[in-house]
């Protein structure tokens, strides 16, 4: 059996879709298989892929407000896991970051996700994660979200914190008043 750690250092080193990838390949994730909240989110950013730690940008800054955690406590792997659906920065174009490469999570999702053994609670960021996660439903991102209660307490899909999705949270002000409370009390009940 192969151990977590050797597993994450095949994920970052890995070069599938080197080809296909502006920057060339720099896998981000954040991975220990006691984590107690998984966290799927879409593909790093520019400057994620600079930094190599993942949600390093304001996406990350919103992200952590959401959840109601400090920075230390998002960074610790034994608390927080961190596999978004492509593990490199696949390029952008004007509206914003090319979807996920798919080999990602072709190669290394299943063998990820069957060494975590504590996890209480998933957060799927944006349609890629969800529609990997619950398959082809036929919803929206919006109407998926605003169905949280249906997966809740277990699972909770968001839409993306990136500024980008300013517009989104305006017209669905439902999000911050309904949503944002109960998944802060959540994740703080996950972390006690």
């Amino acid at each position: 059996m192969v151990s977590y750690q050797s597993l994450v250092n095949e994920v970052k080193s890995c070069s599938i879709c080197q080809d296909h990838l502006p920057l060339g390949p720099r896998p981000v994730l954040q991975f220990h298989p006691d984590a107690k909240i998984l966290i799927v989110g879409q593909a790093p950013g520019r400057k994620v892929h600079e930094s190599g730690v993942p949600f390093d940008d304001a996406s990350g800054n919103r992200l952590r407000e959401w959840l109601g955690i400090t920075s230390d406590i998002f960074y610790d792997p034994k608390l927080v896991s961190i596999l978004p659906m492509g593990f490199c920065y696949p390029g952008s174009k004007k509206s914003g970051d090319l979807p996920p490469r798919p080999e990602c999570a072709t190669a290394w999702r299943k063998p990820l996700l069957e060494k975590l053994h504590n996890v209480e609670l998933t957060l799927l960021i944006g349609q890629y994660a969800q529609t990997y996660h619950f398959g082809k439903t036929g919803k929206t991102l919006t109407d998926l979200v605003k169905s949280w209660d249906v997966y809740w307490p277990n699972v909770i899909p968001l839409p993306h914190p990136s500024p980008r999705n300013n517009i989104w949270l305006r017209k669905n002000p439902w999000f911050e008043v309904e949503l944002l409370p109960n998944l802060k009390k959540r994740v703080a009940s996950v972390l006690s």
